[in-house]
């Protein structure tokens, strides 16, 4: 069978591997950020920082092993998979924001800043990091010291 699309991607997973460097990259920069909301907005600022923190951080897991799943059964799937994961996890931030926006712990204002601005943050940090070429998918190896 010689059909594209129902080939299967076999092999260590390189959006795994990115996946798992972006975490690790949002728990260092974590702290700081939330020390950050807890300067501006109190403990409240905290609290949502963090709450921003962990949306933003399971988002990006959860497209990794969106990906790292269906590549593995066939690539129509994974096509399918990335187009209405990314639907599902952006209704799943919005239900995230929605059931907490009245609490009374909640900066609205510093949650979706978190949430903007961590998303582009992290992905820009990342990107220096990504070797995208074929002889090295996934992350630069490392420099022999």
């Amino acid at each position: 069978m010689n059909d594209p699309m129902l080939t299967r991607f076999e092999g260590p997973s390189p959006v795994h591997e990115i996946a798992i460097d972006l975490v690790k990259r949002g728990l260092i920069v974590a702290p700081v950020l939330i020390a950050a909301g807890a300067l501006l907005g109190g403990t409240s600022g905290a609290a949502s920082v963090a709450y921003g923190l962990a949306i933003v951080l399971l988002n990006f897991w959860l497209s990794a092993a969106t990906i790292t799943f269906t590549s593995r059964i066939s690539l129509a799937l994974m096509m399918g998979g990335v187009l209405f994961g990314f639907l599902i996890r952006l209704a799943v931030i919005f239900g995230a924001v929605l059931l907490v926006k009245d609490a009374e712990w909640l900066n609205l204002v510093a949650l979706g800043i978190t949430i903007i601005i961590t998303h582009l943050g992290l992905l820009a940090w990342e990107l220096r990091h990504v070797s995208a070429t074929l002889a090295y998918p996934g992350l630069k190896p490392k420099e022999a010291v």
